[in-house]
């Protein structure tokens, strides 16, 4: 009989969530970086059995760089086809011969097959050639083969057929290929699935209770605590790298000052505005008046270098008195090329003030459709606004965090790369890109300031406005219901201010 007394605990799932989400990717190429001894191979192992097992499957080929992985990857497979109720027939072990130029080589593998007809084959090393293979490739440990390009050029050949590529690794440097792969995954230019899993991405999802549950030991959170405490003193200088998905040899220069140079070609300014001293105890009319001023005299005849046919979007980043404020509005050319026709600087200018010279700059840029503005600390005010003006759909506030740099430094370096991008030439501008430095693998501002020639202190301000402008040209289009023409609005007199916020 039950006994009730005892609290509820259901029978938990085989794989955790991280292991689910990982095979519920339907990507023809999907890679994963890891951290180590986390259950990806073992999961990867049973989808494998599940497939090969089908009438509709498929064979599948794991490429460890080792006899010992691919022995330890075919008796996972042979674990979870007994778990199925499967029969599973003897392990053959065997040698699979492939191609080498002229020449073929015979490497060792090890092969369950199933009634299906089809069969997981797991390889000791990494055959240059598959030709004549077809199904799903594993590549296990991707970092470390010898030459992943040409193992990948051989792999995703099997796409052609219907058959699936699954890269999985830990990493093993900036440089090397399986890293240069995610980044260009990351910038768009692969259409591949990515995930990562760090070490306490997979305790959050209850590793090290699953490790308990096996090992038949109580369940702690200070026995967690301790055992991942342990697990990263083992490892010592390499755990980032081992079990937080850091690649080494970071802490460099991320774009470089000639790279960024070469990308100055648009023949605009950046525009420059200093509060007078006290403004911000001016009235409302008398701060849009002197903003009306600046703008019709300084910002308008900019708007020249607008091109009316292409989309324009907007970056900012915000300063009140350390810090500039920086908006960077950006167009996007038919060869989708960005644009950044100039710039315009703040500093020490009041929250009012800042938020007008903005109104007066979207509300002139042609097919306005998006802006990013940063949303830390004092910024939210003016985020806020002009989410109140453009809407939700334009505006998108921005809490600057590290996952905000990984998800968004990719695509613009590669923009820097690839040429798509074209800068106004200036020395300010320049130093604040090349601030940049790669934290723990991931590009963003070290917090340190300097000050350009004009004395200014700068914290990357420049840069910052155009990685907002940059991501914000990325997002999803909505157009406005107006098409502006370039032009703003004319003003005889001066409007209340609290009705330009309120959005006229």
């Amino acid at each position: 009989m039950l006994d009730t007394s005892l609290p509820f605990q259901p029978t938990p799932f085989a794989l955790i969530a991280y292991q689910q989400k990982w095979l519920a990717d339907t990507s023809p190429v999907k890679v994963i970086h890891k951290s180590r001894r986390i259950g990806i191979s073992w999961a990867e192992a049973s989808d494998c059995v599940l497939l090969a097992s089908q009438a509709a499957g498929m064979d599948c080929w794991y490429i460890g760089y080792t006899k010992d992985m691919a022995a330890e990857f075919i008796r996972d497979c042979a674990d979870w086809a007994r778990h199925f109720s499967m029969a599973v027939p003897e392990i053959v072990e065997h040698e699979e011969v492939f191609e080498e130029g002229d020449e073929k080589k015979a490497i060792l593998a090890f092969t369950i097959r199933f009634a299906s007809g089809f069969r997981i084959t797991a390889l000791s090393s990494s055959p240059r050639n598959l030709r004549g293979k077809q199904g799903r490739i594993i590549i296990d440990e991707a970092a470390f083969h010898p030459n992943l390009a040409e193992l990948l050029k051989a792999a995703l050949a099997m796409l052609i057929w219907g058959g699936q590529v699954h890269i999985i690794s830990t990493h093993d440097g900036e440089e090397n290929p399986f890293n240069q792969l995610i980044l260009e995954i990351m910038a768009g230019k692969k259409p591949y699935g990515l995930h990562r899993v760090t070490l306490d991405d997979a305790l959050a999802a209850g590793l090290y209770r699953r490790i308990c549950l096996v090992t038949k030991k109580e369940w702690t959170a200070e026995g967690e605590a301790q055992w991942r405490q342990e697990l990263m003193d083992r490892y010592g200088d390499g755990a980032e790298e081992e079990l937080l998905c850091i690649p080494s040899r970071g802490g460099g220069q991320w774009l470089t000052r000639t790279l960024i140079e070469a990308r100055m070609t648009e023949p605009g300014e950046v525009i420059r505005y200093k509060a007078p001293a006290g403004m911000e105890l001016w009235s409302d009319v008398h701060i849009q008046a002197e903003v009306q001023a600046f703008c019709q005299q300084r910002i308008q005849p900019a708007f020249a270098s607008l091109n009316p046919l292409q989309r324009s979007c907007v970056g900012v980043d915000f300063g009140r008195v350390s810090d500039l404020s920086v908006f960077a509005p950006c167009q996007i050319a038919s060869n989708l090329t960005r644009r950044f026709p100039f710039l315009i600087e703040l500093a020490n200018t009041p929250f009012k003030a800042q938020a007008a010279f903005l109104f007066y700059l979207v509300d002139a840029l042609p097919r306005f459709s998006h802006g990013m503005l940063d949303a830390g600390g004092n910024g939210a005010y003016l985020a806020e606004v002009a989410k109140q003006k453009y809407g939700p759909t334009q505006i998108t506030e921005v809490k600057i965090s590290e996952q905000w740099y990984r998800d968004t430094t990719a695509p613009l370096k590669a923009a820097f790369e690839d040429g798509s991008i074209a800068l106004p030439r200036n020395d300010a501008v320049l130093d604040d890109l090349a601030a940049f430095r790669l934290i723990k693998g991931v590009p963003r501002l070290p917090d340190i300031r300097s000050k350009d020639k004009t004395g200014q202190s700068r914290h990357g301000d420049a840069g910052i406005a155009l990685l907002m402008a940059f991501a914000a040209s990325r997002m999803d289009y909505v157009p406005l219901e107006h098409l502006s023409s370039g032009e703003p609005r004319e003003s005889s007199q001066i409007d209340d201010f609290y009705g330009a916020l309120n959005g006229y």
